[in-house]
């Protein structure tokens, strides 16, 4: 999964969760995607625009302080 936005994709199926850690360390959880979303970014050609296009302004999200604990 290269991205030079995306490091790391992390769903969580119970919570519909979708954990963001980018390149820069930064990680964040947006709340409430259904999995068919998550999918379609795991096979997009682009995490980067996928989730500028996809995921911005449409989830709502709370950054993760601390990180990737």
């Amino acid at each position: 999964m290269p991205s030079s936005v995306v490091a790391q994709m992390i769903y969580n199926e119970e919570k519909e969760t979708l954990r963001i850690v980018y390149v820069s360390g930064m990680v964040y959880d947006y709340k409430n995607v259904p999995w068919e979303v998550y999918q379609a970014m795991k096979t997009s050609g682009s995490k980067g625009t996928f989730l500028n296009k996809h995921i911005k302004g449409n989830f709502e999200f709370e950054k993760v302080e601390g990180g990737n604990d």
